[in-house]
């Protein structure tokens, strides 16, 4: 029986999914305590949550799994890959929606799992640790993911490094200047809500910049 018919799906051990450094302090990327918690828990969470990123605040989209654990019961990337793509859709869209575009994004989200399923065994954390990659191979794994593109995956890269305790060799290259230590360009920076108020700043200021010059 799909797990996403019965609403069985139970959550898995984050352990072979390849937990975060101990000692890394708390993620406080949606300041909600029980959403972060799951992002620094399990790594699929924040891969989901780097993927919502767009169209909605930062703080909306890395929230967004959360919203699906707890209407699953889980966050398995298997059980996600096999769940019956209206019946997840409609998941998606319950109040509150994951997204601001519930339909469009649970096709996105099916194919993330479907991607790490195959490709890394159902293990998140294999982007990153499954072959000792450095910062470019990284970078380049993420670049392939389904919705993820340059800049998505660089943010990631950095997001990593900065805050999750993965820092395989040249990661900071990778990640371009959203690697660089001491600024607020995106979630990669966001520690409290002093910071997300400062990249929410930045963010606003170079899209204002770029419709200045269009």
């Amino acid at each position: 029986m799909n797990a996403c018919r019965d609403g069985s799906l139970l959550i898995r051990g984050r352990a072979a999914r390849g937990v975060r450094f101990e000692g890394m302090p708390t993620l406080c990327l949606t300041q909600d305590p029980h959403a972060d918690q799951l992002l620094q828990d399990d790594p699929f969470a924040l891969l989901l949550g780097m993927l919502l990123d767009q169209q909605i605040p930062m703080e909306v989209a890395f929230a967004g799994p959360r919203k699906i654990a707890d209407r699953l019961g889980g966050l398995d990337p298997a059980e996600i890959a096999a769940c019956e793509p209206e019946r997840f859709a409609a998941l998606c869209a319950e109040t509150p929606a994951v997204h601001r575009f519930p339909g469009s994004m649970s096709k996105r989200i099916q194919g993330l799992a479907r991607e790490v399923v195959d490709r890394y065994g159902g293990n998140a954390a294999g982007l990153w640790t499954q072959g000792d990659p450095d910062g470019a191979e990284v970078l380049r794994r993420l670049k392939a993911l389904p919705g993820f593109g340059e800049q998505k995956a660089k943010i990631f890269l950095a997001l990593l490094g900065k805050q999750y305790g993965v820092t395989p060799p040249g990661w900071r290259a990778a990640a371009g200047d959203y690697g660089k230590a001491g600024t607020h360009m995106s979630i990669a920076d966001v520690v409290d809500k002093g910071s997300l108020e400062q990249v929410r700043a930045y963010k606003k200021k170079m899209k204002a910049a770029a419709k200045a010059k269009a």
